[in-house]
């Protein structure tokens, strides 16, 4: 049955295919009074390889599947006959996805690319056949070798969504109501907090067929980086973003202050990774249809000297400024027949 459930980290056991054994066999055929070793070779085990694919968003299917097995080889046989290598199994992750030691916790490997293929278990050679030892002072040898067994591995994959745009913003700043205006996505909209309980992507396609890809996290707040919120477990999220954007709630709702709002932003994501400040980024004053907006914006740009983006994302105004201001970002090219 298929699931909603969106799932990040995950647990993975993983068990390659054993080789096959070699075959300890004689050519016994009428006539042939000497017929002499004739076992096979067994086969390769099955390798585990992780490959990723656009089309999964989440680590769901490992999530509720988590031990993986490879095809065992077959053993070998008589008359030379080699046993069947075993199939590899292929597990398909999202883009973004890293894999680490789930012991040590070793960095094993990043997987960024559509298609990308990284084995994690090997699967186990095979055996050799009778008719290797065959020699001229050993004409009836009847020594073989096992297979080797495959490869056991449990490893702990960490999804960190891959995106040119991060959004960030404290929780009811609007940052889903924008996603939802200018690009692809639905993300759950509410007058209340942590509305968004998932990383969203969203994708924007612009008229000279660039898109761009745009991640929503839950709202952030203040202490995020230790734990608190949501904001903790899925900072990591826009840890790849090329740009950050800054979406404020300019009217000050909820008793909030926007000067305030945003050096907190900007402390909580340099406390979680010191270089993300530094990234390109642009501010987005959000809600400008409400009277007290224009007064705190006015206080906003003096006390930062930042102009922020205007929009109303609940009037939809001020969005066709910020998609201009995005286009730079967008740098991946689609064709027509896509958009």
């Amino acid at each position: 049955m298929k699931s909603n459930k969106f799932v990040d980290t995950v647990i993975l056991h993983g068990k390659a295919g054993n080789g096959g054994n070699g075959s300890s066999s004689f050519r016994r055929e009428k006539f042939v009074a000497w017929g002499g070793p004739d076992g096979g070779d067994g086969a390769r085990g099955g390798n585990i390889t992780l490959k990723a694919d656009h089309d999964v968003t989440s680590l769901v299917a490992i999530y509720f599947s988590p031990i993986i097995k490879a095809e065992h080889g077959g053993n070998g046989t008589g008359q030379k006959k080699h046993g069947r290598t075993g199939k590899d199994r292929i597990v398909k992750v999202p883009i973004g996805t890293v894999v680490y030691d789930s012991e040590t916790g070793e960095l094993i490997g990043d997987i960024t690319e559509h298609g990308q293929e990284m084995i994690i278990a090997n699967g186990g050679h095979g055996g050799k056949g009778n008719v290797h030892w065959k020699s001229s002072t050993h004409q009836a040898p009847t020594e073989q070798s096992n297979g080797i067994l495959g490869e056991l591995c449990e490893l702990r994959l960490t999804l960190k969504i891959m995106s040119d745009v991060g959004l960030v913003g404290f929780p009811n700043a609007g940052k889903s109501s924008i996603l939802t205006a200018i690009s692809d996505a639905h993300p759950k909209i509410g007058a209340y907090q942590f509305t968004t309980l998932n990383p969203i992507i969203g994708t924007l396609i612009f008229d000279d067929y660039k898109r761009l890809t745009m991640a929503d996290i839950p709202g952030i707040i203040k202490g995020a980086h230790e734990g608190a919120g949501l904001g903790h477990a899925f900072l990591r999220h826009i840890e790849r973003a090329k740009t950050l954007v800054y979406v404020l709630d300019m009217a000050g709702n909820d008793g909030r202050e926007p000067i305030q709002d945003y050096n907190d932003l900007r402390e909580e994501l340099e406390m979680h990774q010191q270089d993300m400040i530094d990234r390109p980024s642009l501010v987005v004053a959000n809600k400008m249809d409400l009277p007290e907006a224009e007064e705190n914006l006015k206080e906003f740009i003096k006390e930062t000297g930042v102009d922020p983006i205007r929009i109303s994302a609940l009037e939809k105004k001020g969005l066709e400024t910020l998609r201009d201001a995005l286009h730079p970002y967008a740098t991946i090219p689609v064709r027509p027949d896509e958009k």
